[in-house]
């Protein structure tokens, strides 16, 4: 890709336009964080089990893949711009429709709407973004990608204010921490109406042709990337999604693990460029799942303090696993476009919507059986969350084995995006 000017016109502001996307992704990342710290909430007040909490959580991880796909379609053809509206919109009626959901199917369907909001998000800002800053893409996506753990900052610790000012005697305060998100979906969305965007449809390179990019999304490596995606997002985000579950009995505060992850992913990510100008990105891919491997194992038998360690390891592994899968389609597979990018990020959280109920229902299962052992209380929570995180380690494992193999054939595959 090159450096888009919209036309030539001088009134165009890539750090503008790069502020408003991290605006945007950062509230993505606050209903993710927000709505993962209030599932006990949301189970306590509609009496909903694990599994259901999982599918409420899931629709999130379905909306998403429907708006990267949809939006990757018309991106050639409409640019970021109605896109984003698309994202404002969702966001705005989500948000206001879980306020007042009456239980789980009113659940089910604004959260759908919030994550047809974060695919959209996604499917307007990382095109936009790769081709503003066209030579040094993996490192820009992943200064972006900053707001996601830093917007799960934001979030958690604004869940935690609202609960320690109005959240006394056990009063739920789950509606006010949706509604304090409209604040900044209020300000990107006056940013998108007052900000020019790139007009893509003057750029006539293959990479906006959509016939074109769904062929070249008929290769072997392009849908190996797509399925390692969704192991990569479900690894990351559904371990997250389900860290108060898995660890509140651990003898560590999840809110602490909690800001431990996203914080050494914000900076990590931040300072990717001389990490991927190192390793490239299939060997930053490679150091991610060896690390993360090491880390889901040290999670599911730490206690105590080692838990702290333990996510460290986690963080430093997990950090760099979205970005540089978006970058490595941007830059290994050039011919895919936007299109390309939006179904690998849609794959990620396909994923993620099939696994999250069925996290769900292995905690279920896993504190059934040491019900059945004849634990009880913290013993039987702390069980459930090593077992269930047992489990999650076949997804890192998988893949370290498939990065692996990348790295040793990732000359063959330069040269193929060089040639394009």
């Amino acid at each position: 890709m090159v450096a888009v000017t919209a036309g030539g016109s001088e009134d165009l502001r890539p750090n503008r336009l790069f502020v408003l996307s991290c605006v945007a992704l950062c509230v993505t990342a606050m209903t993710f964080a927000i709505r993962a710290g209030m599932l006990n909430d949301l189970g306590a007040e509609f009496a909903l089990t694990k599994k259901q909490l999982g599918w409420t959580a899931g629709m999130a991880f379905f909306g998403f893949p429907v708006a990267t796909v949809l939006g990757g379609l018309i991106y050639n053809a409409t640019g970021p711009r109605l896109i984003m509206i698309f994202a404002f919109i969702g966001h705005l009626v989500g948000l206001a429709l879980t306020i007042f959901a009456g239980g789980f199917w009113g659940l089910m369907i604004s959260t759908f709407l919030v994550g047809f909001a974060n695919g959209s998000v996604e499917a307007a800002c990382n095109p936009m973004i790769a081709t503003m800053y066209s030579n040094d893409k993996t490192t820009m996506l992943n200064k972006f990608h900053v707001w996601f753990p830093g917007g799960i900052v934001v979030g958690s610790l604004a869940a935690l204010a609202i609960k320690s000012l109005f959240g006394g005697d056990g009063r739920p305060t789950w509606q006010l921490e949706i509604a304090i998100m409209i604040i900044p979906t209020l300000i990107y969305g006056w940013m998108i109406f007052t900000t020019k965007f790139p007009d893509v449809a003057l750029d006539k390179s293959d990479e906006t042709d959509t016939g074109k990019n769904l062929k070249a999304m008929i290769s072997p490596l392009f849908i190996g990337i797509a399925i390692l995606m969704t192991i990569t997002a479900t690894t990351e985000l559904g371990t997250q999604q389900w860290v108060g579950s898995l660890l509140e009995s651990s003898g560590a505060n999840p809110l602490i693990i909690l800001a431990i992850v996203t914080g050494l992913m914000a900076v990590g990510r931040y300072f990717a460029g001389p990490l991927v100008h190192a390793l490239n990105p299939v060997g930053v891919l490679l150091f991610s799942a060896v690390m993360t491997t090491l880390g889901v194992f040290l999670l599911s038998i730490a206690t105590g303090g080692m838990t702290y360690v333990a996510a460290i390891v986690f963080a430093i592994g997990v950090c760099y696993f979205w970005p540089t899968m978006i970058g490595f389609v941007s830059e290994y597979l050039p011919k895919t476009g936007a299109l390309g990018m939006s179904i690998v990020g849609g794959a990620g959280m396909l994923g993620l919507f099939a696994w999250t109920p069925v996290i769900g229902g292995w905690i279920d299962a896993a504190t059934a059986k040491a019900e059945a052992a004849g634990l009880e209380g913290n013993a039987v929570t702390l069980m459930a969350g090593q077992d269930t995180l047992s489990k999650i380690l076949i997804f890192p494992i998988v893949l370290t084995v498939a990065f692996a193999i990348l790295f040793v054939l990732r000359k063959r595959f330069t040269l193929e995006a060089a040639n394009d």
